[in-house]
C-alpha cells in the first residue's frame, strides 16, 4: 500500500473535479508505461526471526544503510526513517515490516527485470552485512501476528484500530501479507473501463498462477493462496472485486462514486494523521467531516483517500493490477509482462475480454471463493478449469508480446518472462502446491528450509 504523500494543496469542491483528476491519467499510447511493486518478508538468517524496526540489525538500521551507500533519500516521520525514494521509484514499509519496491514506470519488462535485479544487488549487500535476508511468499508462513514487529507509522496504528471492526482478518493483512502487482496506463475513458473490466474479471485467474501462500504459523492453512482468502475478511466496504464494474457503462464518474462513499481512515494535516472515524469522503467533500469543520479536501487527501482503497483492481490515475501473492525473484517480472501482454494491444484485449465476459455475478463471485482454496483446479461456467483458461489466456499474451516486439540486448522479445507462468500452467502445479510437497517430502514437515529456498536472489530470463 503506498504511503508517500502527495503535496498538490488545491481545493475541491465538487464532484466534477474528481472526474477530471481521474481522466488527467489518460495518456497517448506512446507514453504508456509499466510499474511493478513488489513486497517481501525479512527475516534474521540466525533464527528465522522477523526483523525489528530498531536495533544494529532492524529495519531502520537496513534503510540507512541503502541510503548511505546506494544515494537513496530517507522520507521520515517522527524523526523515523519510513522510506527511500530516487528518481521516480521508492522502497516503503508495510505495517510488519514488509518491504516494498515501487519500480518506476517503464517501457519494457527488460528494464523492468534489471530495475528488479539492481534492487535485490544492493539489498543483498547490505543484508550479508547484517546477516539477514528476504523471503518471497504471499504469506509470513512461519510466525504468529504477536512476534511481528509493528512499523512505526502513525498511519497504520489508526488502519490497526478501525479495520477490525470491519474484517476478521484484518490484522493479518497489515502484518503477514506480501504482494506483486503491475501498474498500467489508459489512453481515454473507454480504454480504462476496457482495461479495467478485463483485469477485474481475470484476477482469479492471477490468484491462481501466484498462489504461494500454503502456510501460517509453521503449518499447512488450506490454502494455496491465504493472502487472497484473508483479503475476502478484510474490509467490505473496501475490498474485493466491485461488482458494479460490470453493469452497464463504467466510467471516472462511477467509479469516484464509489470512492465517495467509502469510510476513510484519516486526513494528513501539518505533519500528523487525524482520524476520520470512519465518516464517508463525500461529508469531506460538501465541509462535513467532524474533526476539520467548514474545510475541504484538497487533490492531495483525495489521492491519499484513493490509497487506501484496496479492490482487486485500483484505479488512481492508472491502472493497480492487486491480486497476486508475492513470490520467488522471476514471478516479479512474470505478472507486468502477463498484463502488458493483455491490456496493451487492442485484439488481445478484446480476445480475452470474450472468454470471460458472459460469467454471470454469481459465477464470478463463485470462483473468487474458490480459487485461493483450488487455484488452477478451480471449475469454470464452461465446465472447464482455471488451468484451461490460464493456458488460453497466457497464450493470447505471448502471442501479443511477441507482436509488440520489444527486444534486449540479447534480441529476446518480453514473452520470455512468462516461461515461470507457462510452467504453471501447462504442469498445473502452482507454487504453492510444489511448497506443500516440500512440506511433506523432503523438509519432513518442517518450515524452516522455505526461508533458505525461497530467499529472494536476482534473475535472468533466458531466451
Amino acid at each position: 500500500m503506498s504511503t508517500l504523500l502527495s503535496n498538490r494543496n488545491e481545493v475541491i469542491t465538487q464532484t466534477s473535479e474528481l472526474y477530471q483528476f481521474m481522466a488527467t491519467g489518460c495518456k497517448p499510447r506512446k507514453r504508456w508505461r509499466v510499474g511493478t511493486e513488489h513486497e517481501k518478508f525479512g527475516f534474521r538468517k540466525k533464527d528465522y526471526t522477523p526483523i525489528p524496526y530498531d536495533g544494529p540489525d532492524g529495519i531502520r538500521a537496513l534503510l540507512e544503510a541503502m541510503a548511505q551507500q546506494f544515494e537513496w533519500q530517507i522520507v521520515y516521520e517522527n524523526n523515523h526513517p519510513i522510506a527511500l525514494r530516487q528518481g521516480a521509484a521508492s522502497i516503503t514499509l508495510e505495517p510488519g515490516g514488509q518491504l516494498e519496491l515501487s519500480g518506476a514506470p517503464l517501457r519494457t519488462i527488460h528494464e523492468t527485470q534489471q530495475e528488479i535485479n539492481d534492487h535485490l544487488s544492493q539489498l543483498g549487500r547490505i543484508c550479508r552485512e547484517m546477516d539477514m535476508a528476504f523471503l518471497g511468499a504471499g504469506v509470513q508462513p512461519k510466525w504468529p501476528m504477536a512476534l511481528i514487529p509493528w512499523m512505526p507509522k502513525e498511519r497504520y496504528r489508526i488502519m490497526g484500530e478501525y479495520l477490525p471492526t470491519r474484517g476478521s482478518l484484518s490484522l493479518e493483512m497489515m502484518t503477514r501479507t506480501a504482494t506483486v502487482q503491475a501498474n498500467l496506463d489508459f489512453s481515454s475513458e473507454a480504454d480504462m473501463a476496457r482495461k479495467f473490466r478485463l483485469s477485474m474479471a481475470l484476477q482469479p485467474l492471477v490468484v491462481a498462477l501466484f498462489a504461494n501462500s500454503p502456510f501460517c504459523d509453521g503449518q499447512p492453512n488450506g490454502f494455496l493462496s491465504y493472502r487472497s482468502h484473508i483479503w475476502h475478511h478484510t474490509d467490505p466496504d473496501r475490498c474485493g472485486w466491485l461488482p458494479f464494474l460490470f453493469e452497464g457503462e463504467f466510467t471516472f464518474e462511477r467509479y469516484v462514486d464509489y470512492a465517495l462513499d467509502v469510510p476513510m481512515f484519516f486526513v494528513y494535516r501539518q505533519g500528523a494523521y487525524l482520524p476520520a472515524h470512519g465518516v464517508p469522503f463525500r461529508a469531506f467533500l460538501a465541509g462535513r467531516l467532524p474533526i476539520l469543520p467548514g474545510e475541504y479536501p484538497t487533490i492531495a487527501d483525495w489521492e491519499l483517500h484513493l490509497s487506501t482503497l484496496f479492490p482487486d483492481v485500483r484505479l488512481k490515475t492508472y491502472l493497480e493490477l492487486r491480486g497476486a501473492d508475492a513470490g520467488n525473484s522471476a514471478s516479479l517480472s512474470a505478472l507486468p509482462a502477463l498484463w502488458k501482454g493483455l491490456l496493451y494491444h487492442k485484439e488481445t484485449l478484446e480476445a480475452a475480454w470474450e472468454l470471460v465476459r458472459h460469467w454471470t455475478p454469481e459465477e464470478r463471485e463463485a470462483i473468487h471463493r474458490t480459487v485461493p482454496k483450488m487455484a488452477l483446479h478451480t471449475p469454470l461456467p464452461n465446465g472447464k478449469t482455471m488451468q484451461h483458461l490460464a493456458k488460453t489466456i497466457l497464450q493470447l499474451a505471448k502471442s501479443s508480446l511477441e507482436h509488440q516486439d520489444c527486444r534486449n540486448h540479447k534480441g529476446c522479445n518480453e514473452s520470455i518472462f512468462l516461461k515461470p507462468l507457462e510452467l504453471i500452467a501447462n504442469t498445473g502445479i502452482t507454487p504453492a502446491e510444489k511448497l506443500l510437497h516440500a512440506f511433506h517430502g523432503h523438509w519432513n514437515h518442517t518450515i524452516d528450509p522455505i526461508f533458505t529456498e525461497q530467499e529472494f536472489e536476482s534473475f535472468y530470463a533466458e531466451c
